[in-house]
């Protein structure tokens, strides 16, 4: 029985130590200037595509951004465009999810709100595809759709 009380002496010691020590909560790199945080709200990557994205950045090492842009073109009438950047642009959007780290210009991002970018590695169909709630049509390839 006193082997039983000093262990919980032991442990509500050891408890009261933790519970006064400070945890704060890891810091984010401070946004660039002019760039506004976003959310998942505006594009979520899922964990397969944040894998993707990280593993590409450090073999390009061209950039530590992903851009997201959707351009005029492809069999649909709008193209998404997905490149590596190192900097950002005035205006930006930067949106944190799936452990990576993507920038939305405003023209963008009106066509974009509620996307989520996934990957897939399968050998028919692979590669990054996007799930676009506002997208009215979208090409086979899924490069390409129209509002």
């Amino acid at each position: 029985m006193r082997r039983a009380l000093d262990l919980v002496h032991i442990l509500s010691e050891r408890l009261s130590v933790m519970s006064s020590e400070v945890i704060s909560p890891p810091t984010l790199p401070a946004l660039p200037e002019g760039v506004r945080e976003g959310n998942e709200k505006l594009v979520s990557v899922t964990p397969a595509a944040g894998a993707k994205v990280a593993a590409l950045i450090e073999r390009e090492q061209t950039g530590e951004y992903l851009r997201i842009a959707i351009t005029g073109g492809g069999c649909n009438g709008l193209s998404y465009k997905l490149r590596f950047t190192a900097k950002s642009r005035q205006g930006d959007i930067l949106v944190r999810s799936g452990g990576a780290t993507v920038l939305v210009d405003p023209k963008t991002a009106l066509y974009l709100k509620g996307t989520e970018l996934d990957y897939s590695a399968a050998l028919i169909a692979g590669g990054f595809k996007f799930t676009n709630p506002n997208a009215k049509a979208s090409c086979s390839c899924g490069e390409s759709f129209n509002v």
